[in-house]
């Protein structure tokens, strides 16, 4: 009994939570914070494509999670008044499971394809023909007897998304009519993301509290949305009836986010590469085991953050700390290893 409510109360939150993300994202293109260039290329592409009353083209949107590539595609459909569909290539296990999702499509409708470099190689086959052609050949029988029937299929926009895009075979690639990549934010965009979120969740909170808050949010919308909803409850516990400086920085550390947006998984892979291996190199396997993560986590979560802010860096004899990650922790490099850091070691 006690399980099933700790269950139902996690699921009730994880419900909350999904709601106010839902209700934080942007409407319209007008809405969308950042990313002015691709903006403007969407925007051009969808104007066209009402004007000639056909579905818009096929649409790949690559870059790190959390940038807005579900919020665009939902976007999309919302400005061409389209239904959507959502789904993602790990939930795709067969090229039947596609081709009911394909041949079930309406006339304009929008297929959002989250996770497209995940999608089995057969579904991925079927794929070509169904965004080429607009058809899949649904194979009836078996064996020696099995015939290919062809499906007409209604003109439809494939809106792919992707965090790999290397992960993607050129000929699927090839097929997409726009391509776009989302970079980071930079501070002042998620500081207009922050404001914009405050003013809909209706939070007081002071602009150099905002300023603190993007400043920690990694260049990622989905990151700053998260800190401010924690602000802003550590500010409601502690009855503070608008958000100050003060409150974020304590907030913020009370949830281990640094000034640099280093969290408890970043600290601790950086802290095990200087401290245990003595600024490495190290394997990512020998890494992941001294954190107590998995290896794809640290791969794919805590790594491309480090090196990107030049705390770490990837060698052919595997990770190393550079001087600003050893400085990071409040160490120095070693005088022996100087030639693997950006600075020398002050004894060197």
């Amino acid at each position: 009994m006690a399980d099933n409510q700790e269950r139902l109360v996690g699921s009730n939150i994880k419900g909350e939570e999904s709601a106010l993300e839902q209700a934080l994202r942007p409407k319209t293109l007008k809405d969308f914070i950042g990313q002015h260039r691709v903006r403007e290329q969407i925007d051009v592409l969808l104007t066209a494509a009402r004007h000639r009353n056909t579905p818009a083209d096929h649409i790949l949107l690559s870059g790190p999670p959390g940038l807005g590539k579900t919020t665009l595609a939902l976007i999309l459909a919302s400005e061409m008044q389209a239904p959507i569909r959502i789904t993602s290539g790990p939930a795709i296990t067969h090229a039947g499971d596609l081709a009911a999702i394909l041949s079930s499509l309406v006339e304009g409708e929008i297929l959002f394809l989250d996770e497209i470099h995940r999608l089995p190689r057969p579904a991925e086959e079927l794929l070509y023909l169904a965004m080429e052609d607009f058809r899949v050949d649904v194979v009836v029988g078996k064996g020696p007897g099995a015939t290919a029937i062809p499906l007409q299929l209604p003109h439809f926009t494939l809106v792919g998304a992707t965090t790999r895009a290397g992960l993607l075979p050129g000929p699927l690639r090839d097929r997409f009519g726009f391509t776009a990549h989302l970079d980071f934010y930079d501070d002042k965009e998620l500081a207009q993301v922050i404001l914009r979120s405050a003013a809909l969740l209706e939070i007081d909170i002071h602009t150099d509290a905002i300023t603190e808050i993007s400043g920690r949010s990694r260049g990622t919308p989905r990151i700053a949305n998260r800190l401010l909803r924690r602000v802003r409850d550590y500010a409601q516990v502690k009855a503070s009836p608008s958000i100050s400086l003060a409150d974020a920085k304590a907030a913020l550390e009370m949830y281990e986010v640094d000034e640099m947006g280093l969290d408890r998984l970043d600290r601790g892979v950086l802290v095990a590469l200087v401290e245990r291996f003595n600024g490495g190199p190290v394997g990512l396997s020998t890494l992941a085991i001294a954190v107590g993560e998995e290896i794809e986590t640290v791969e794919s979560v805590a790594e491309p953050f480090l090196v990107r802010n030049g705390l770490m860096a990837r060698t052919s004899r595997g990770r190393v700390a550079t001087a600003a990650g050893f400085a990071h922790i409040g160490r120095t490099p070693p005088a022996q290893f100087a030639s693997l850091f950006d600075t020398p070691a002050p004894d060197a």
